[in-house]
């Protein structure tokens, strides 16, 4: 039987681990139970140092320097668990991991030992200036705005987990003091003389590849800037299109054929209802030959379908296989930088991205109902009022604006009678 010795009224307990010749020490203090060791074997001496230990105990708990109440480092841990469960499937293995690098790198070492109810608007704001300093003295730069937007989602997220356990009242306030509303700023697109010259450039690149064996990826990007230009798809949607989610019909409203798009992206399972000039690349990719390097799984039916060139075999693609299984992004760089395309007039780089730009503002401009471009590119009348309508110039009625009312004719000045 291990020996158990109390002291200062049963406050403190000194006892004894089993093979343990040296005697520990335990309270509950602060609503938490509390152990150390005396390091010592001496009876007499263990119950001095348990003594001199718990007062000192006593000391920081009076002046605060004891934490009571749950941590942030406890709530961060307690946030991140509950979230790779519940958004399991639901968000992105790279998103989530995000929160974890901005709690563990940036949000805990500086929240972390701080009761939640130490959390307040002047903590975040000293947050804030130790990020801006921290990253000027390391990188010479400030942090951008985006990456301390998403600092904060995590931080706020965290503390709602707090409100959930009844660990915080209530959040603290984390708008950012001193800044008005930000800039609007369109998304980098290319005007419609700037999409002429790119596509112009780039059918030139498929029809003289600068080296022959790169003549199918050339190809290739060259019907992905008119594919993506004509249907307004994400990049990553497009890039996880199967050829079995296309299908040619002709639309009775319209009277043109165009593409049926079944399209599977960051907002689920979503439709999409492409321009005519989507059809004819489409068709191109559906009846070029891809040689194996195109995807690591290529499958040939018993020879059906196949031909060789050279030493290279090439076949038809398969209902199931992507459409663009590879993205030609050093060869859509090249070609932005010799057409002199790579940034807008503002400096913001352009991607593959800037093609679904281009599609919205091309069919803003041809006076296209912005609910209906809205539910085809699967995002909200919102976003697009907010990042492209205002930035269009055809949206404004010059009609509507420019209404003078007619000057009242002056009476004239008749002799009196």
């Amino acid at each position: 039987m291990n020996e158990h010795h109390t002291i200062l009224g049963g406050k403190v307990h000194v006892y004894k681990r089993p093979n343990s010749p040296r005697w520990q020490c335990a309270t509950y203090l602060g609503g938490k139970n509390r152990r150390t060791t005396t390091k010592e074997a001496s009876l007499s001496k263990a119950k001095e140092i348990a003594e001199d230990w718990y007062l000192q105990l006593r000391g920081k708990l009076r002046n605060g320097e004891i934490k009571t109440e749950k941590t942030f480092a406890e709530a961060s841990e307690q946030f991140l668990r509950e979230y790779d469960v519940i958004t399991r499937g639901e968000r992105s293995k790279v998103y989530v991991d995000g929160q974890h690098w901005r709690s563990r790198v940036h949000l805990v070492p500086f929240f972390g030992p701080l009761g939640l109810s130490e959390i307040t608007a002047g903590t975040v704001q000293e947050y804030r200036i130790h990020r801006l300093e921290e990253a000027v003295a390391k990188r010479g730069k400030p942090p951008a705005h985006n990456t301390m937007h998403q600092e904060i989602v995590t931080l706020r997220q965290t503390l709602k987990t707090a409100v959930r356990q009844g660990w915080l009242e209530h959040l603290p306030d984390l708008s950012e003091p001193y800044r008005s509303s930000p800039k609007i700023s369109h998304r980098a697109w290319f005007s419609p003389e700037e999409y002429k010259k790119l596509y112009e450039a780039t059918r030139k690149r498929a029809h003289e590849p600068k080296m022959a064996r790169f003549k199918w990826e050339s190809e290739q990007l060259h019907d992905f800037v008119l594919f993506a230009a004509n249907t307004g798809l994400r990049p990553d949607e497009a890039w996880r299109l199967q050829f079995r989610d296309v299908t040619i019909v002709e639309d009775e409203a319209s009277g043109h054929t165009i593409l049926e798009i079944e399209v599977r992206g960051k907002r689920g399972v979503g439709y999409c209802k492409s321009m005519p000039g989507a059809v004819l690349p489409f068709e191109r990719l559906k009846a070029r030959l891809r040689p194996a390097r195109a995807d690591n799984a290529a499958k040939n039916d018993n020879g059906a379908n196949s031909t060789t060139n050279g030493s290279e075999e090439l076949r038809l693609p398969e209902p199931t296989d992507l459409i663009f299984p590879k993205w030609q992004r050093e060869m859509f760089k090249t070609i932005l930088d010799e057409e002199n395309l790579r940034v807008d007039r503002e400096g913001r780089p352009r991607t593959a991205y800037s093609l679904r730009h281009t599609y919205i503002c091309l069919r803003l401009m041809e006076g296209a109902d912005i609910y209906q471009i809205a539910k085809n590119c699967r995002t909200s009348v919102e976003m697009i009022e907010k990042y492209y309508a205002s930035h269009i110039k055809t949206n404004l009625d010059a009609a509507a604006i420019n209404i003078m009312r007619p000057k009242p004719k002056q009476k004239e000045n008749r002799p009196k009678a």
